[in-house]
């Protein structure tokens, strides 16, 4: 296969601080005694539960559904009674329905979770209706339910399916783990999605740094003609799945794109692995691993947890944070992560990390003004101009910031690391594209 070199014009070069868990092996957390299952954790309508106070649901059920096209089904994590049925915050800052349930313990699965047909048996889209039933959706942060992503519309054709092994976010090791630790799973998965979508080539790209996954994975797929597991230059955030399909196609995706219109699909590999598990033996989406690490928690730790397992039972298994309160605790990492207001929330099919900073480096820095020097064009992966966007978003200027297309930033922050006078760059510019989105929306 003849592809490029494997990165992309812009990024920048973080530290990595993965050396708190990369070697760490995955355990399982232990069991909560009470989760707390949002409704609604994925991109798309909410659902709509499916119990009511007082029944017993047991491991696998399905909980709650929506018949939008965009929306994900959810499942019960433990088996045991259901408690409360309640508006509750969750860690991306919104307040949803959870489904709130007591655990008896038994961890008694549901007979509907069964393994289906084998994958040879199974058309692509039954492939597909399995993968919707499970309830996945992108394990990466963004939550798009999976089985739209592959569904394109008839006009798109897709040719290439990439799996996101890049994990460019400091601290976070859980996919890390999983490529290490099962790498079967990720190659049928990945089988599987090429199924979905009648492709027949398969990429899985790596960061250099995880020598081992590489190494891994082309054993696992060493007799799948098919599948190419490539080495990506290490360079944040080359895990964005446009940036992926840039490094390892040489394909870009036009302003207000989608992977598909370049023939591609981009699927994480939480998500990979999810899909395996749906496949090889009816297993919903609930529960995940998840990275609890940083320099104020006592043992970092690469589990699983249960779908609904709070923070701050997640973060106890660890014991404990270091001396003092956090200086700041995050969903996700640094970059791209979003902070948390209490350990009280729920984990989601999106929490891939649980990040506990120090007071000291949770410390905010002095602002600057701005002095024109151009380091954040140079490193924003996307060519905008980010000292112009967060002008005209700070001064409420959200036309001008749309005619530089301020839709099109992917957030990742380049820009505010970079910047030696540390303006709130990607904060302003995220405040924009939020204006922009509800003006169309009330113009409709």
């Amino acid at each position: 296969m003849n592809l490029k070199s494997f990165t992309f014009k812009g990024g920048v070069s973080v530290p990595g601080h993965k050396e708190l868990t990369e070697k760490l092996p995955l355990e399982r957390a232990k069991d909560p005694t009470v989760v707390t299952i949002p409704l609604h954790q994925h991109t798309g309508a909410p659902c709509e539960a499916l119990v009511k106070v007082g029944d017993e649901v047991k491991v696998g059920q399905k909980i709650g559904q929506s018949n939008a096209f965009v929306s994900a089904p959810v499942h019960s994590s433990v088996s045991g009674i259901v408690k409360s049925i309640t508006p509750m915050a969750i860690p991306t800052g919104l307040t949803v329905n959870c489904v709130v349930v007591e655990s008896d313990g038994k961890n008694e699965l549901h007979e509907s979770v069964k393994a289906p047909n084998s994958l040879e048996e199974l058309s692509s889209r039954q492939v597909i209706d399995i993968i919707r039933e499970a309830g996945i959706t992108g394990m990466g942060g963004a939550g798009f339910p999976t089985h739209v992503k592959l569904s394109p519309p008839s006009g798109k054709k897709i040719d290439t399916i990439i799996i996101n092994g890049a994990e460019c976010e400091p601290y976070i090791t859980a996919d890390h783990r999983i490529m290490v630790e099962e790498p079967e799973k990720v190659v049928f998965g990945l089988k599987a999605i090429m199924k979905a979508m009648e492709v027949e080539r398969g990429i899985i790209a790596i960061e250099e740094n995880k020598p081992d996954a590489i190494e891994a994975l082309k054993a696992a797929s060493k007799e799948q003609g098919s599948i190419n597991v490539t080495s990506l230059k290490v360079k944040y955030p080359q895990g964005d799945e446009k940036r992926l399909i840039d490094a390892t196609l040489n394909r870009q995706v036009p302003s207000g794109g989608l992977p598909m219109d370049v023939g591609a699909v981009v699927c994480n590999i939480s998500t990979t692995k999810a899909i395996a598990e749906a496949l090889e033996a009816g297993k919903p989406l609930y529960e995940r691993a998840v990275t609890v690490t940083g320099n104020g928690i006592k043992e970092p730790k690469n589990l699983i947890v249960k779908i609904g397992t709070s923070f701050k039972d997640v973060i106890e298994q660890c014991g404990g944070f270091n001396e003092g309160a956090p200086g700041k605790i995050i969903m996700g990492g640094p970059m791209m992560g979003i902070s948390q207001f209490s350990i009280d929330v729920p984990v989601i099919k999106g929490s891939g990390s649980i990040l506990i900073l120090t007071e000291e480096e949770a410390k905010p820095v002095e602002m600057s003004p701005c002095i024109k020097c151009g380091k954040c064009i140079e490193v924003c992966p996307v060519n905008l101009q980010p000292l112009y966007l967060s002008n005209y978003s700070l001064k409420g200027r959200f036309d001008k910031a749309e005619e530089f297309h301020a839709l099109d930033c992917v957030e990742c922050g380049s820009c505010s690391y970079i910047c030696p006078a540390k303006r709130p760059l990607v904060e302003s510019i995220r405040v924009a594209k939020r204006e922009i989105v509800a003006k169309r929306k009330k113009a409709n």
